[in-house]
């Protein structure tokens, strides 16, 4: 092809030879100049080649001027006795196909814009090839999509190699189409089978890819609801199968089986659990057949363990599943790491509602209690303020385990006869034990812990605490935001600030709520090599973490006090006197 000189030149020259191929069959074989331009290293130069063949060939599939049926090889084309024009038509096919093969790979150029060109010149053919089939109906009312070229788009966009998710955000506008959604759940499950059946280990890349485009699929909940087809058809048959809801549940369910039966990343099966609840259940035909996958997941331990939860609670309740040693597993999830997880206020949340039956055994309830209890003694306070009224509750729905806070002439303990290490909630003698950690806590530092575990020194209300607002407290929330300062006077902290100090309670910083000043391990902590600031790690300007208190050396800050300890103190070398430190519960920047 010659190029015109000058920027757009390959535009011009690309127009004069689409207008002659348009024009007259004579001129065919300009095609091959076109379609070579969708092989060049320019990429002005492939986009303006890729629109030229969405205007030829979006033309010619509307003019019927594509052999329509099984094409023969084009070598026996060729060679054939057929009349010109079948032959034209033939031949114009294959070019149809060879562009079609050409943006396929344009999927995976590098240029984000080339790529995005490509899918949407594909999917236009999509459209106007089902409005205009290049196969013959089998029999009248027969449904006709073009399956093959469909599905070569799914596998562009189903990388091995490269991630995808920029293209696939493109994709998800074609998925609001009804005919669309269901041809994308029937290539996606075949070519999910294909890959993994030819890999013993999934490729994380094409897992995630995967991912992306089977989550982006939303069923609607009602069959009136489908009723928007991206191929325009002059009317919609009863007999299809693309017009039912029961088909794209099937359709749904074979999609999402077929892609978590093979061994998945750790990353991903966490993605999955994420929206297996409310995006995956709902729309399953039989919801029983992801018990598999739920129960391999709730084995593995840990973060995948805690959101395998709400799945099997769906299973549970509302499909009547039996899981042999439920309890036992879930008592078996509570360990310290719960109270750190991403997913604590889930868990949580799943694990009041499997406690809720007033029909389960003492012992159970009695060891979830003790075992609770036990792990409250080195929780955050943000954890205790939401497990301690869980414990309560636990003793209000099941009277028969107040003897773990009140045991009348009970016999006196030298030991704790609990035993934490037991796996079997039945076997560790939780009942004969005591809440004693409880009572410790009402001792905690933080007032508003002990004020919630001193709960137990009186009758139990019936009335259950709520948790919903509970669940999701943090570290920073609380009993609203308070600075606090002493007195230097008082052998504590200064009440003035120096107006360089970055954590005075003006934006962007503000001070959160905190407990007494400090407790003993913070005091062992500070006293450190003679209680240098260097020992600490404190800078000045820099927020500095000491379990729990946050303190900064300011360019205005002269010595880090202590309540009890006024002596103890540093100034750090090249810091200019100033009047104070501000002692802290915790900092956030705005």
């Amino acid at each position: 092809m010659e190029r015109d000189p000058g920027p757009g030149g390959a535009r011009r020259a690309l127009g004069r030879l689409l207008e002659a191929v348009l024009a007259s069959r004579g001129e065919a074989n300009a095609v091959f100049d076109i379609l070579a331009v969708l092989q060049s290293e320019d990429q002005e130069e492939i986009q303006e080649a890729v629109r030229a063949c969405s205007r030829l060939f979006g033309a010619l599939l509307e003019r019927g001027e594509l052999f329509v049926g099984q094409l023969p090889p084009e070598e026996t084309v060729m060679a054939g006795s057929q009349g010109a024009t079948r032959k034209y038509k033939m031949w114009m096919r294959h070019r149809y196909h060879s562009c079609c093969n050409c943006l396929g790979e344009l999927l995976a150029h590098p240029s984000f814009q080339v790529k995005e060109l490509a899918l949407g010149t594909l999917m236009k053919f999509v459209q106007l090839e089902g409005a205009h089939p290049l196969e013959k109906p089998k029999w009248e009312g027969n449904y006709l999509f073009p399956r093959p070229l469909f599905k070569m788009v799914v596998e562009g966009l189903l990388s091995l190699e490269e991630d995808r998710s920029l293209l696939l955000s493109q994709f998800r506008e074609y998925l609001e189409h009804d005919d669309i959604r269901y041809h994308t759940m029937q290539a996606a499950s075949d070519v999910v089978a294909r890959v993994a059946n030819g890999h013993p280990e999934v490729p994380l890349i094409f897992c995630n890819n995967a991912f992306m485009l089977l989550s982006a699929v939303s069923l609607p909940r009602q069959e009136s609801d489908i009723s928007s087809f991206y191929v325009r058809r002059t009317e919609l048959l009863d007999k299809w199968k693309v017009t039912h809801l029961k088909e794209h549940r099937r359709a749904f369910q074979l999609m999402w089986l077929g892609f978590l039966k093979h061994k998945l990343p750790l990353s991903i099966c966490k993605k999955v659990l994420v929206i297996m609840h409310d995006s995956i259940l709902p729309h399953l035909a039989q919801p029983s057949l992801m018990i598999d996958f739920l129960t391999r997941a709730y084995d593995i331990g840990g973060a995948i363990s805690l959101l395998a939860l709400n799945g099997l609670f769906i299973l549970i309740h509302k499909h009547n599943l039996e899981y042999p040693d439920f309890y036992r597993k879930l008592y078996g999830l509570l360990d310290p790491s719960v109270f750190h997880v991403k997913y604590r206020a889930r868990f949580f949340h799943l694990a009041d509602l499997f406690l809720s039956s007033s029909h389960l055994p003492a012992y159970l309830v009695a060891a979830f209690a003790k075992r609770l209890s036990r792990l409250a003694l080195t929780a955050p306070p943000e954890a205790l303020l939401m497990v301690l009224p869980f414990i309560c509750n636990l003793l209000r729905r099941h009277p028969a385990c107040r003897v773990l806070v009140h045991r009348p002439g009970g016999p006196e303990l030298d030991a704790d006869p609990y035993d934490p290490g037991e796996e079997d909630p039945a076997k560790s003698r939780a009942l004969e034990s005591s809440l004693w950690e409880l009572q410790a806590l009402q001792r905690h530092y933080h007032p508003e812990v002990s004020k919630a575990a001193s709960v137990i020194n009186q009758v139990l209300s019936v009335p259950e605490v709520s948790l919903a607002p509970l669940l999701e407290l943090t570290a920073f929330e609380g009993q609203g935001w308070r600075q606090q300062c002493w007195p230097r006077s008082e052998g504590a902290f200064s009440s003035t600030c120096s107006p360089a100090c970055p954590l005075c309670c003006r934006p962007p910083w503000r001070a959160l709520p905190m407990g007494p000043p400090f407790s003993v391990a913070k005091a062992a902590c500070l006293e450190g090599p003679r209680g240098t600031a260097s020992a600490l790690g404190l800078q000045p300007g820099r927020v500095t973490a000491v379990l729990g208190s946050a303190f900064c050396w300011a360019p205005g800050v002269s010595r880090l006090w202590h309540p009890s300890r006024p002596g103890l103190g540093h100034t750090p070398a090249g810091a200019a006197p100033g009047p104070c430190l501000l002692q802290l519960a915790s900092v956030t920047r705005e």
